[in-house]
Formats: structure tokens, sequence, C-alpha cells
């Protein structure tokens, strides 16, 4: 199995990822204001609390 550091991914996906759950919350509560940094900065928050710094993923997910 290949091993990402979480931290690391999340960081390089922050802009693509921080749009996706701004639009996932408007979606399902379209009357709210998000402050989509806010939100992402707790979500990664618990991301890396739930997550190991070194995670394991099938090495089909991984391309070299």
């Amino acid at each position: 199995m290949a091993k990402i550091k979480v931290e690391d991914v999340l960081y390089h996906l922050d802009h693509d990822l921080k749009r996706a759950l701004e639009e996932t919350i408007l979606e399902h509560y379209p009357n709210v204001t998000v402050d989509k940094n806010a939100v992402y900065k707790t979500f990664l928050k618990k991301a890396y609390r739930r997550c190991n710094v070194w995670e394991s993923v099938p090495d089909n997910l991984v391309k070299m």
C-alpha cells in the first residue's frame, strides 16, 4: 500500500476543496452566508484529528 501525507494533500488541493465545501453548504442551506476560509479551516482541524499524519491508501489510487 502507498502512503500519503494527509496534511500536504489537503494543502495542495485547498483552493478546489474550499470551493467544493462552500458549494455543498450552499446547496443544502441556500440562505446561509458562508465564509469558505473559516469553514475550511475548521474542516482541516477536524480532518487532522481524525486522520493519521500518514495514511495508507491502495496502490491503485496512486500514480507515479
